[in-house]
Parts: C-alpha cells; sequence; structure tokens
C-alpha cells in the first residue's frame, strides 16, 4: 500500500475553497506542501503508520492474489542486468554453491543449498562493490550504479542453477563406489552438462504453458521475489520490511548453533522416547526421528529450521500441504502396519525397519557384483547361486507409493488442467515466441527481446549429440536410439508434471516409471537402466528448476537474454565443480558411503538409494517385478496410481461441487506422501504441520495483513541464516574440512556409546 493511501486525511486541504482569493490559495497550497512534509518527517522518526483496521485488507486465494498483492509488477528497464557485478559475484557464489550442495549430497540430512542463501550472501557483496568502487573513469564500467534488482535477481539465478547436484553425478559416484568404474574426467564433466543442457531445450519450449501465464506460480520463487523487492524498494515500507527481515535472520542464525550441534535432542523431541529410555524397538521405530535411517517420527517435534524448510510450511500453499500432510498421516498406518504384519517377509529375515539397500536373506547387505558378468549386466548363473535380494518393507511401499504418484499425475493434470493443456499446444503454439498471455507480469517483459526458440532447440540438439558421443566414445552402455527414446519420454513426463509444479510447488519425482520401461527395453543391465534414468527422467527434473527461474526472471522483469546467460553459466559452473568435489568426498569417506546405515556426519544413502534402485529395475526386474514375484504390486501401482484421480474426478462432480473437497486433495501429493518417511531424519514433521497451518490458514485468513507484508520475508529469512550457520558448522565442527569436532556428549547429546541416538531412542545397529 502506497504511503499517501496511509495518510488519508492530507487529501482534504489539497485545494482552497473556490471563493479563495489567489494569494488565499497560494498560502493554503504552501500548508499542505508544509504538511506533506512534516508528516513524512514524522513517519521516518516514529515509523508508525495509520493501518486500516485489518478486516479491510484482502485475503489472499489464488495464484492470482499473490502475483498482484504480494508482488508488484513495477519495472525500469534502463537498469542493467549483466554488469560486472553479476560476473565477479555470480561466478564466486556458483562455485560456492555448488561445493557446498555436493557436501550436502552426502550428508545423512536431506539438506540443500537454498537460493535465499544465496541470495542475501550476494546482497551484502553487491552493496559494498557499489559502495566502494569509484563510479567515474573506466570504473564505471565495474560500477554502473546503485546495486539493482535485476543484476542481483541475475546472480541468484547464476549460482542457484549451479548449486544442485546433478543426477549424471549420482551414476558417476555409484558406478565408482559399487561398480570400480571411473570415468575419465572430460566424460563424466562433459557427460553432466548434455543431460544438464538436454533440460534448456524443454524448458524453452514449454514456456508458455509453464511460465508465462498467471496459474504457473511457482510458489518456492515467492519467497525469494518478495525480499528481491523488498531489499530493492526504497521506501519506508521496504525499510520496515528490512528491519524484520535482519531481526529473524539473526535470531535463527544463533538459534542453529544449539540445535545442529550443542543440543541435537532438539531436532526431534519426542516424549515417547525420552519415557521409553532407549528399550524398546518398536518405540524408536515409530516415534524416533533424529538420527538418519532410524524411525518415522511420529509425534516427534523438530526445532532446527534447517529441517523444517524441508516441509515449505511458510510458502507452499495450503492445499498442497493438508494433502501432504493426509497422505503422511496414512503412511504412519501404511509403513507399520505392514512392517509388523510382516509384508514381503521385511520383519522375519532381520531386514532393517529403514534402509535404502539391497539384502540377503540372511539380513547381510546384497553384493551386487556376485549376479553380474564383467560388463556389468546380468549373469543367470551367478544369481542362481546367490538368489533374490530383498527390500527393507519400508523402502518397498516408498517405491510403491512414488510410483502410485506417478500414475495419478498424468490422469490428474488430464483431468483438471485440459483446457491449459489443449490452448498451449494446439497449433504448436508453444512452438512460437507468443505476445498474447493474460499476465500482469508477462504483460511488462514485452518491451525486452525474447530468447529464441531457435536458440532452445539448438542447444536441445547439440547437448544430445554430446550426450551420444560420450556414451558411444567411453561408456558404451546406452545406445543412441535408445537416448532418444527415454529424451522423448522426459518431454511428455515434463510436461505433464510441469503443471503439477508450477501451480502447487510439489515435484513428483517419476524415476520408477522410467526405469520400469528401461527394464523392458535393457533387460539385465544395471547401467543401462541408470542411464536411462539419467535421460529419461533427470533431464525433466532439471527443466522444472530451469522453468522456476524463468518465472523468477519474469517477476523480477529480467531480459530473458539475461535470464538465459545466467543459467548457461551457472550450468557449466556446477558441473565441473560437482564432478571435483565428488572424487575428493569419496576419496576421503567411502567405507562410511557404502555402509547402509552411514554415520551421523557421512551417508551415501543417496547413492544407495540410486543404485538400489538400478539394480533392482535394470538387472532383477523380471525376478523381482514381474507377476508373481515378491514386488509385482510396485510396479502395478502406476496403472492403480492413473485411475485414481478419475474416481476423485467423478466423486467431485457428484458429491463435491458445493464443498469442493474431492477437488481440493491433490492425489500425486498424497500418494507420493504416503511413501516420504522412510529415508533419512524424520524428527521435524510435526512442527511443519503446526507452522504450515499457522501460516498458509490462520495467519492468511486471520491477519491477511501481517501476511502479505511479512511471510513469505520471514521465511527468507529463516531459510537464509539457518543455512549460512549450516554452512558454517559443516566446516567447522561436522567435519566437511576434513575431522569433525563432536560437542561434549550429555543428556541433549548422546554418546554413541550409549546405545541412544540424538533423540535417545534405541540407537539403529548399524
Amino acid at each position: 500500500m502506497a504511503l499517501a493511501d496511509d495518510i488519508p486525511t492530507l487529501n482534504r486541504r489539497s485545494h482552497a475553497q473556490e471563493g479563495d482569493s489567489f494569494d488565499e490559495k497560494k498560502s493554503s497550497q504552501a500548508s499542505v506542501v508544509k504538511d506533506v512534509k512534516d508528516a513524512y518527517s514524522d513517519l521516518e522518526k516514529t515509523e508508525v503508520l495509520e493501518i486500516p483496521p485489518e478486516e479491510t485488507e484482502a485475503v489472499v486465494h489464488d495464484a492470482a492474489d499473490i502475483a498482484t498483492q504480494i508482488l508488484h509488477t513495477d519495472d525500469d528497464p534502463t537498469l542493467p542486468a549483466m554488469t560486472f557485478r553479476f560476473w565477479f559475484l555470480g561466478l564466486g557464489l556458483a562455485t560456492f554453491g555448488s561445493v557446498l550442495s555436493e557436501i550436502y549430497w552426502w550428508k545423512p540430512q536431506n539438506a540443500t543449498v537454498s537460493a535465499l542463501f544465496q541470495l542475501i550472501i550476494s546482497y551484502v557483496l553487491g552493496r559494498a562493490m557499489a559502495q566502494f568502487i569509484p563510479t567515474k573513469g573506466w570504473f564505471r564500467y565495474l560500477n554502473p550504479g546503485p546495486f539493482n534488482i535485476k543484476e542481483h535477481a541475475c546472480i541468484v539465478i547464476f549460482s542457484s542453477t549451479a548449486s544442485t547436484t546433478a543426477d549424471a553425478i549420482s551414476i558417476i559416484s555409484t558406478l565408482d563406489l559399487f561398480y570400480g568404474v571411473k570415468l575419465h574426467p572430460a566424460v563424466a564433466i562433459f557427460q553432466t552438462l548434455s543431460s544438464q543442457l538436454l533440460g534448456y531445450g524443454f524448458a524453452g519450449i514449454l514456456r508458455v504453458l509453464l511460465v508465462f501465464p498467471t496459474y504457473a506460480l511457482y510458489p518456492a520463487t515467492v519467497p525469494q521475489v518478495n525480499l528481491l523487492q523488498s531489499m530493492h524498494t526504497g521506501n519506508y515500507l521496504s525499510k520496515k520490511k528490512m528491519r524484520f527481515f535482519w531481526i529473524v535472520f539473526t535470531a535463527i542464525f544463533c538459534w542453529e548453533i544449539i540445535p545442529t550441534w550443542m543440543f541435537p535432542l532438539l531436532t526431534a523431541f519426542s516424549i515417547v522416547c525420552l519415557a521409553d529410555h532407549g528399550k524398546h524397538d518398536f518405540v524408536r521405530n515409530f516415534f524416533g526421528g533424529g538420527s538418519s535411517n532410524e524411525g518415522i517420527g511420529f509425534f516427534s517435534f523438530g526445532f532446527d529450521w534447517t529441517l523444517i524448510s524441508q516441509g515449505n510450511p511458510l510458502y507452499w500453499p495450503l492445499q498442497t500441504q493438508i494433502s501432504a500432510y493426509l497422505g503422511m498421516f496414512g503412511g504412519y498406518i501404511l509403513l507399520t502396519s505392514a512392517y509388523y504384519s510382516d509384508l514381503w517377509s521385511g520383519k522375519s529375515l532381520g531386514l532393517p525397519w529403514m534402509s535404502q539397500s539391497l539384502f540377503y536373506a540372511n539380513g547381510t547387505t546384497y553384493d551386487q557384483t556376485t549376479i553380474l558378468n564383467d560388463k556389468q549386466e546380468f549373469d543367470p548363473e551367478k544369481y542362481a547361486q546367490v538368489g533374490q535380494p530383498w527390500l527393507t518393507t519400508t523402502y518397498g511401499l516408498s517405491l510403491l507409493c512414488y510410483n502410485l504418484a506417478v500414475g495419478a499425475s498424468f490422469s490428474h493434470v488430464l483431468v483438471w488442467h485440459w483446457k491449459e493443456l489443449k490452448a498451449a499446444f494446439s497449433g504448436f503454439k508453444f512452438l512460437r515466441n507468443v505476445r498474447d498471455v493474460d499476465d500482469p507480469h508477462f504483460a511488462k517483459m514485452k518491451v525486452y527481446p525474447e530468447v529464441p526458440q531457435l536458440w532452445y532447440i539448438s542447444i536441445l540438439l547439440g547437448s544430445f549429440a554430446v550426450g551420444c558421443g560420450t556414451l558411444y566414445t567411453h561408456t558404451n552402455y546406452l545406445p543412441g536410439w535408445s537416448m532418444l527414446v527415454f529424451v522423448i519420454i522426459s518431454f511428455v513426463i515434463t510436461t505433464f508434471l510441469g503443471f503439477v509444479t508450477a501451480v502447487t510447488g510439489f515435484s513428483q519425482p517419476t524415476q520408477g516409471l522410467v526405469q520400469l520401461i528401461a527394464a523392458y527395453v535393457h533387460p539385465g543391465k544395471p547401467v543401462a537402466n541408470m542411464y536411462a534414468k539419467l535421460y529419461g527422467y533427470s533431464t525433466g527434473y532439471q527443466a522444472l528448476y530451469l522453468l522456476q527461474d524463468l518465472k523468477l526472471g519474469q517477476y523480477c522483469k529480467i531480459p530473458p537474454r539475461a535470464t538465459f546467460t545466467a543459467q548457461i553459466a551457472g550450468t557449466v559452473v556446477g558441473s565441473i565443480m560437482n564432478y571435483v568435489l565428488m572424487k575428493s568426498i569419496i576419496s576421503a569417506h567411502r567405507a562410511e558411503l557404502v555402509d547402509p546405515i552411514g554415520t551421523r556426519l557421512w551417508s551415501g544413502w543417496h547413492a544407495q538409494s540410486f543404485n538400489t534402485q538400478a539394480i533392482t529395475w535394470g538387472a532383477l526386474a523380471k525376478q523381482m517385478y514381474s507377476p508373481h514375484s515378491t514386488y509385482f504390486w510396485i510396479p502395478m501401482a502406476i496403472l492403480i496410481g492413473f485411475l485414481t484421480p478419475f474416481v476423485f474426478f467423478g466423486l467431485h462432480k457428484v458429491f463435491g461441487k458445493k464443498t469442493g473437497f474431492f477437488k481440493y486433495i491433490i492425489i500425486p501429493v498424497v500418494a507420493n506422501y504416503l511413501g516420504y518417511l522412510p529415508y533419512s531424519v524424520n524428527g521435524q514433521w510435526w512442527t511443519c504441520y503446526v507452522i504450515g497451518i499457522a501460516s498458509q490458514w490462520w495467519a492468511r485468513t486471520r491477519r491477511p495483513r501481517w501476511f502479505k507484508k511479512y511471510n513469505y520475508l520471514m521465511s527468507a529469512a529463516l531459510d537464509g541464516g539457518s543455512q549460512i550457520i549450516f554452512f558454517i558448522l559443516n566446516f567447522a565442527v561436522f567435519g566437511a574440512s576434513g575431522s569433525g569436532v563432536d560437542f561434549p556428549s550429555w543428556w541433549g547429546n548422546p554418546s554413541a556409546s550409549s546405545g541412544l541416538s540424538v533423540d535417545r531412542c534405541k540407537a539403529t545397529v548399524g
């Protein structure tokens, strides 16, 4: 709201009465000017606004409200984006973020590098460069003026694009850890680049469908844009909001040291575990959640924002969160009842409660090399001697639920978004640079030249050629025709799942579907299955990240070609640095990474899960997933999931038009979260429930003014502060730079020899 709207009394004296003399009118106008100046001066001193009653503020209901009421559409086309500051800070933070993301990938916590983390750092450094670099003479090319929102947003895109671990690195590390195959560095890097850049071609083609329209909200970008606009708008309200931001940022920065290092019990505070004193396995399995692969965390409350932020409670739409919570509550019942009823013999065989590894029937870790020949392909004779591998019950159910969600994602989009699909693809509109999209932010972008579709198509074809070259020249595991088939599959999947991500903020993994197809195309070949997953799934998943960054560029009014440049640069830097650090970590921590449980500091659960899926789908699909086999219902879940949204759509047509209940439930999200718990640490989810309801229901509907001004800004502050201190602690005390420094053991930080996990449940035996 503008300042003038906050001081309505000033307008009453804006004109002299009709019968006044000229001098009287002049005197009256001078008085008004003086009153205005005094009012603004008082605001700067007292920082008090005459705020209308809370109930007069409109409630935010949908994407259009967020796009117009929380994010403003103002733009100054004269602001430069591709500045020296952009290149200097973008390169530095991209290198930093790619290193940090690779470290996180090998941690038991499922942490990621937040773009908000890099946004804050770049703001501080960008402001410093603008202040201290001279602006005259030759230096004006290095410092073109105040640090502006366009170059700032470009730095965020550059660095955040580099700050995710590419799935190609997952394959390279899995080959190294579990197959003894070490790719040549050049092959590894070019393979990573090709898989990443294929996603750019997808993103460019799908812009008209998944970026330009208003319904393509991408909720995760809202806190970023809200913070960017607050930082670079020089009015009073922005100053007040920035003061709020720095207070919250500082508080969480100081707080996070306590639960993450000094008092880890607070990462998963469970009254039941405290009462049990570590005596019973069931209590650990059901209520525990503070350590990697410990338990599913029922009624466990965490106070570590690094973990809480995984649930996105402050910015995911309420519809998405309710669907996720319903799925997770069902998961508590499903996982526990299945394990203790001995589904798939998981309990009777003595398999761990939670693990992503494969096991022999005696409960020991399955050695996959004993069933593969020298070409890393399935050997039936060796398999007959070794026998079937077994999945833990919880992990098998997780795969089943993910497949339910995959099938449901396609039919959900067909049922609820058919009109948008038809509009985008009719007449091949997506191949042209359209200008008629009805969106207030897109309307402002028309002053800038678009990126021609030819650029994206060229990248698509070029990266495909490079990928084929690496496969044929050095890693002959996947033929070129098969790569083409899976790239086409990936594009189709991206189109459908992009809708779910753009509208709800939820990204549905689809690797199960892709690996099922690859199992029939390349039976008995686990490495080929991994590469099919790379080009049939990972390229599309990368495209979703790129589409989100394109939306960030639209919200911040960045020239499209500047966004394009930032994304390409970030991809190149990230691919190189991911590979370098991955080799370093594997060299230093190989034993911890292949251990099925891992340690508190290092865990290879990502790579183990990647490898398990490759072996089960690639080498043993017939033995494990065919009819009458143990895990047949895992692939069948895709078909069941596909049919489920049609059932809910029919119920909505018959019963739900008045309440909207059946339309409100997002089936892909519910199904996904049914199987979301058997991974890593789970002590934070009940805290997410409380915060999510408080933010997206109570604050949004009962305190709409506060919600609009501060909710997304608070999310940015909490994420930024916790990410920065977590990075410092990783290098200072968690062993990222070498050896770790353990905080002294005490009641809130049990030692490993005590037989207790960090939440004082019975420790998991590795």
